[in-house]
């Protein structure tokens, strides 16, 4: 058997669902106009000469404003109720509208519920037995809206029908407190931003806070069970609205821009001045009673529909408009906003068309895909910074990297250009004796002062390259034509090339220019293609040598074939005093990203072990 426990402010009630029946509908009542002073006393509706009307329920509510009733402005409902079986019994109504609701069983009141601008009312009241065949009469005031019964009435099992009440509008403050929660949390997030998207992540908190306080407010819940505070509930649907709307403009315009012509940046103006006003005399109407209600009934009452209509109408245009140019960001905010806003605008002009009998329901169930589809820009926001901090943090260690090497190289430079000015004479008068010494000297000792002379010979060409490297003074700067360089330096290591087993290969138009200095040039590529020459393997070896202009750069790109290097040791390439070779001082690749840089140029390396190695270098092309 299944029981059913619900806990009501009435009591806790249990029941057998297998031990109940089903509740019936009543289709039909009777209904009268109230006289213009009615106060919802039974007696103004017990004499005997009154007049009903019937009416079923599909004929639905009746207006006030009818042109024969015009002075009225409330309405008398009786209906006879049937015979009640079960003691435990009630009759629910599922709205009546009206702002002033009085209901009497018989002569005796047993309900009444006021405020002042809501005028949905579901309605739950208790029988037994002894009221079978008697007579509610309810009276409803409305002077702006609708009067009557509106939806299902329904006399049944008390259990079954108290289920239903409470379920009214339940799961709206559910849904409504979930973006409150949600909002705040955000908010407390706040203090650890910093300036990082702060306006944008603020105005989200608004959004999500004041639709949550909307969708609350709104409910019938709040009304049905604390009715009391009625007028609270609609100051704060009101307010949150009004705050919402300035806040969701500035979401826009920060996601997709200003707009054509400045349009959502004007509307997030026109919009912020809007709020301001009509919450100022949401204020006056609270702080005088009620006394002042001309500027609060023209800007919030009657304006703030319309106005929502346009705002919604405008923004959704924009975001699609820039969702058509494939932005991303647009694209998420179209797919959420344009639901929300879709929904919104066909309920409230169905509200309008309605002249106000709609109750809309469609629009806070749309604000979750809106919501979620706000989360989802921001969050990609912050990821777009995430990644470009991480990109922002290698390029920050490559420089670094790249400075140190800067300042190691300044010292060693300075340090190199001292020392190799005072090495430099001593070793060309040893050198000079040395010379003397082979004209007086016997063959015996001939052999040691040529190696002498020869290492003299070796120790005078690194001090010339620590020179090059320390201050690569360019004597002549002159146009060079790239092709004519290389066919000198071709003829100078090609027979070097071919007594390793290797061939040289070039391929570089006559049309190249740059500006620097010859001998440099020549010195630095030979370096490359010398290194490249002693890295050949056997007798297959191939140097590439090919030039070309891109974007306003010469490109040269120099590649063999021989045995390559690790990774290491291509990113401690130019290092001083590196050297994959056995005799190797590692001044020559220094001396060349020396002469490259001082060209205006740039050098980089590819290799792979075993595969071989490419050099690109690139300098400022020259047009004559």
């Amino acid at each position: 058997m299944t029981i059913w426990i619900i806990l009501l402010p009435h009591g806790l009630v249990l029941a057998a669902t297998d031990q109940i029946q089903q509740p019936e509908a009543i289709t039909g009542w009777e209904v009268k106009w109230g006289n213009a002073n009615d106060q919802g006393f039974i007696s103004e509706v017990m004499g005997e000469d009154e007049i009903w009307e019937k009416q079923s329920a599909d004929r639905g509510t009746i207006r006030s404003l009818d042109r024969t009733k015009q002075h009225a402005g409330s309405l008398w409902t009786r209906l006879k109720l049937p015979t009640l079986q079960d003691e435990s019994s009630a009759i629910r109504f599922e709205n009546i509208k009206g702002t002033h609701i009085v209901i009497y069983l018989e002569a005796r009141k047993i309900y009444e519920n006021y405020h002042y601008n809501y005028d949905n009312n579901a309605v739950f009241l208790p029988l037994s037995v002894e009221n079978s065949g008697d007579t509610l009469y309810i009276w409803s005031q409305n002077e702006k809206g609708w009067l009557g019964i509106q939806g299902a009435v329904e006399i049944g099992p008390y259990a079954m029908l108290q289920e239903k009440y409470i379920h009214n509008g339940l799961i709206d403050v559910i849904l409504g407190a979930t973006f409150v929660f949600t909002s705040l949390i955000m908010v407390s997030c706040t203090f650890f931003l910093g300036q990082f998207h702060k306006g944008l992540w603020i105005s989200l908190c608004v959004v999500m806070g004041s639709i949550g306080v909307m969708v609350i407010t709104y409910s019938q819940f709040l009304y049905t069970f604390y009715q009391v505070y009625g007028d609270l509930y609609s100051l704060l649907f009101d307010l949150s609205m009004l705050l919402g709307m300035p806040a969701l403009c500035y979401f826009f315009e920060q996601i997709i821009g200003p707009g054509v012509y400045g349009i959502f940046t004007k509307l997030r103006k026109i919009q912020w001045a809007y709020s301001t006003v009509a919450v100022l005399s949401l204020f006056i109407y609270v702080i005088t009673g009620g006394q002042w209600d001309g500027l609060y009934n023209l800007f919030v009452q009657h304006v703030v529909g319309v106005v929502l209509v346009i705002l919604l109408t405008i923004l959704l245009v924009g975001t699609i408009a820039k969702a058509l140019q494939r932005n991303r960001e647009a694209i998420l905010l179209a797919s959420g906003f344009g639901t929300f806003s879709l929904i919104s605008v066909l309920e409230l002009l169905w509200y309008y068309q309605r002249n106000g009998t709609y109750h809309l329901f469609w629009w806070k169930w749309s604000m979750v895909a809106f919501v979620i589809s706000l989360i989802a820009i921001l969050g990609s926001r912050f990821a777009e910074k995430h990644n470009k901090v991480l990109q922002y943090s290698k390029e920050l260690e490559l420089f670094n990297n790249e400075l140190q090497r800067s300042e190691k190289m300044e010292i060693i430079s300075e340090l190199a250009a001292s020392v190799a000015h005072e090495v430099r004479n001593p070793l060309q008068v040893t050198r000079g004796f040395l010379q003397l010494m082979t004209e007086q000297e016997d063959n015996k000792n001939k052999g040691y002062v040529r190696i002498a002379l020869e290492e003299l010979d070796r120790a005078s060409g690194i001090i010339t390259d620590f020179l090059t490297f320390a201050k690569p003074e360019f004597d002549h700067i002159v146009s060079l034509n790239i092709s004519n360089e290389f066919d000198h330096i071709e003829g100078i290591l090609v027979p070097m090339a071919n007594l390793e087993g290797g061939k040289i290969t070039t391929d570089i138009p006559p049309n190249l220019h740059i500006r620097g200095n010859s001998s440099k040039f020549k010195q630095a590529f030979i370096n490359i293609i010398k290194n490249s020459i002693e890295a050949l393997q056997g007798g297959q070896g191939q140097i590439d040598i090919w030039a070309y202009s891109q974007e306003g750069k010469v490109k040269v790109h120099v590649r063999d074939n021989g045995e390559g290097m690790s990774e290491e040791a291509l990113s401690r390439l130019g290092e001083p005093y590196f050297s994959n070779k056995i005799k190797g001082t590692g001044l020559g690749m220094m001396v060349t990203f020396r002469i490259v840089e001082a060209m205006n140029g740039q050098i980089s390396f590819t290799s792979t072990k075993g595969v071989g190695t490419e050099a690109v270098v690139s300098f400022p092309e020259f047009i004559e």
